[in-house]
């Protein structure tokens, strides 16, 4: 990475995928809730008939900490971010796994896999309809028959709730972090854009000598119901969609083991299956 005297990379328009080790300083997870959260549902809805170490497939995979987790349960683990310095930073701290560059519109495998995970809202940075369909037709038939498709991500009918507006559209977030020496500040804004059916934000970036750096990036809302189907026409079977537990409600998957499915909360988390018309289950 580049010393604070010469300020962090600004190759693209992001920041952050620009400088994954900030990246992990701004965002300290270390990939185990994540992990947990997959390892529990493929426990739960899986059909048995996968090999003795699952093969999954992560689909924005970033610094590469839930697949590295995911490894050590047991899982054979390939993965897939669209940022080729997010990609490269998680093959040289994870040498064992396979960190590919690619796009979820177009991301193939030499074989069929049993479990495709897209966590993290990574779906709703493909903000139209085709492009989600196409990302959702391209994870079928990356499983095998009976395979399993875990989603995570925001919630569009959150904003359709008092409390939903208030908590992401009235506040700025401001985060101090400190990397290589210097201090780090963001400031984030929420907006929406109706007609696009997207949630805009921009994020500002400050630091000792430099900045500010702007950042506009924007997440599709997807609402359940609208889900469900596009889940449906890319050929998936709808298991279950719930808001909570997950990794990142309060409190954190599994919570007290009841799933919250009035699906007004912010995050919204779906097993899907691709359906096995063998006839052999």
């Amino acid at each position: 990475m580049t010393s604070p005297i010469a300020g962090p990379v600004l190759a693209t328009e992001n920041l952050l995928t620009d400088n994954p080790a900030l990246y992990e300083r701004t965002f300290p997870d270390t990939g185990e809730r994540n992990a947990r959260f997959v390892h529990d549902l493929v426990t739960e809805f899986g059909d048995g008939s996968g090999t003795a170490a699952p093969r999954v497939l992560d689909i924005g995979s970033g610094t590469g900490r839930d697949a590295a987790r995911l490894a050590e349960l047991g899982y054979a683990v390939s993965a897939v971010d669209i940022s080729p310095r997010m990609a490269d930073y998680a093959r040289t701290k994870y040498p064992g796994i396979d960190f590919r560059v690619g796009d979820a519109r177009l991301v193939e495998t030499p074989a069929p896999v049993d479990v495709l995970t897209c966590l993290g809202s990574t779906l709703l940075h493909l903000h139209s309809s085709v492009d989600v369909a196409a990302a959702l037709s391209r994870f079928a038939h990356c499983l095998r028959p009976g395979g399993l498709l875990i989603l995570e991500m925001r919630n569009g009918a959150f904003l359709l709730t008092d409390r939903g507006r208030r908590e992401l559209l009235d506040t700025v977030s401001v985060r101090e972090i400190d990397w290589e020496g210097v201090a780090y500040t963001s400031r984030t804004t929420l907006s929406l854009d109706l007609p696009a059916q997207l949630l805009r934000r921009r994020r500002e970036w400050t630091w000792a000598g430099g900045g500010p750096v702007s950042q506009d990036t924007a997440w599709r809302l997807l609402f359940p119901e609208e889900l469900r189907y596009l889940l449906h026409s890319s050929g998936f079977e709808t298991l279950e969609l719930f808001d909570a537990p997950g990794p990142l409600t309060e409190p954190a998957w599994p919570g007290d083991g009841a799933r919250r499915t009035d699906l007004t909360g912010d995050r919204l988390h779906v097993v899907a299956r691709r359906p096995d018309r063998s006839g052999t289950r």
